[in-house]
């Protein structure tokens, strides 16, 4: 099955590609995804949880970068991972690339995927398995917003600090320099951010939910009455 889902970043594509290439930084944004092992610089495995009700998938994943074009943003990524308990396996293709917007850079996403054995039931149903890919992605954007938010915020603190100390450090025209001994600004290594938490997965009962929700609209023409 194939389908497409976009988000936008604020952050021109220069700038959001090398963010969305960290493996390490986006992993934890994906809800219930979590990373096991960089391999090399274009493979890596890891696990990927989802909840449908009282059932809970855990695929582990191997990934690979089949193309990168840093100059045209683009990527594609071939992914196979076999659930936890032998229920199944997945197999996907993705696509993914960014394009100048308004508000900085959109990110297109083209899925290709592929189930077999007792979990390609679990997909059957009204758009159930683009319902998990709109919610899926839907949070991703938000994590990886409030990521750059936050990276943003820490630069522009980290520079502001900088500044200070090296205006601390400089003396005044025509002064004796520097600041009174005890009141120099602190030196040395800073404390190591802690690592990001790895989203939740998405919860079995909220996709259903949302898949009647969009199946009701279906019925009225997607008015709300």
């Amino acid at each position: 099955m194939q389908f497409s889902n976009n988000f936008e970043v604020s952050l021109p594509p220069d700038q959001a590609w090398p963010i969305l290439m960290d493996i390490e930084s986006i992993v934890p944004c994906m809800p219930g995804a979590e990373l096991v092992e960089i391999v090399d610089d274009k493979t890596f495995k890891g696990k990927v949880a989802v909840k449908l009700g009282p059932v809970a998938l855990s695929f582990l994943c191997n990934a690979v970068f089949e193309e990168v074009d840093n100059t045209a943003h683009t990527a594609r990524i071939k992914a196979s991972g076999a659930d936890a308990k032998g229920r199944g396996n997945a197999n996907t293709t993705i696509r993914f690339g960014l394009q100048p917007s308004a508000k900085g850079s959109k990110v297109i996403i083209d899925t290709d995927l592929t189930l077999s054995g007792a979990v390609a039931q679990y997909g059957r149903g009204v758009g159930m398995i683009q319902t998990v890919a709109n919610q899926i992605i839907s949070q991703f954007s938000k994590n990886l917003e409030a990521q750059i938010s936050q990276s943003r915020q820490a630069g522009e603190l980290n520079g502001a600090a900088g500044a200070a100390q090296a205006a601390a450090a400089t003396p005044p025209a025509g002064g004796t320099g520097g600041m009174p001994p005890g009141l120099a600004p602190a030196t040395g290594p800073r404390t190591p951010r802690p690592p990001a938490k790895p989203a939740k997965p998405i919860s079995g009962f909220s996709l259903i939910m949302s898949s009647l929700w969009n199946m009701i609209r279906g019925w009225f023409g997607g008015s709300s009455r």
